[in-house]
């Protein structure tokens, strides 16, 4: 499977581009895998307003947590990732878990959690054919957190995007709009 990974900051325009790539590549035969989920009126909204513009033939599956059984499962040719960012933050707080980090400050349940979960999204991606979209944020360009599970948050997303990168055909950078090539 042809791996594109889409990143940039916030609102640069990262799902807007990987849908209209889908589109080009692949027609109404997208699948597009969200991983947001509606905690709240504002995520509601947010999550109401990327469904209208998806167009109305693609297959939409919400995986706040299987991304790789859905990636692997996905019976069209394109399947849209979106996104890596949130997808991340569900796996270091799925529920019942008070504390992502000991008192020590470790955190190497959650740690492990999330490399299973990228190396079962690369597996199921090797294991495909066709082309796979990736949108994921730029987190690590800002300020350092100032708090424990902030900068776990930043330090392991930094980490999924590299080992996303890595296995990537493509690589694009949205910045204000405008797509860059990286690779």
């Amino acid at each position: 499977m042809k791996i594109v990974l889409v990143t940039g900051g916030a609102r640069a325009g990262k799902s807007r581009w990987a849908e209209e790539e889908a589109l080009r590549a692949a027609g109404q035969s997208v699948t597009y895998v969200a991983t947001a989920e509606p905690r709240d009126e504002e995520m509601t909204r947010r999550i109401a307003a990327h469904r209208a513009e998806r167009p109305d033939g693609w297959t939409t599956v919400e995986a706040p947590i299987d991304v790789p059984g859905a990636t692997f499962s996905a019976a069209t040719p394109a399947v849209l990732l979106d996104c890596v960012t949130v997808w991340v933050s569900n796996l270091m707080l799925l529920e019942g878990e008070q504390e992502t980090t000991d008192s020590a400050g470790s955190a190497d349940g959650v740690e492990a959690r999330v490399r299973e979960a990228v190396d079962g999204l690369l597996d199921a991606a090797r294991n495909r054919d066709g082309l796979l979209l990736i949108v994921t944020n730029e987190v690590g360009l800002g300020l350092v957190p100032d708090n424990p599970l902030g900068r776990l948050y930043r330090d392991l997303l930094g980490w999924v995007n590299a080992r996303i990168a890595r296995e990537a055909r493509e690589v694009m950078l949205m910045v204000a709009g405008i797509p860059l090539r990286v690779r």
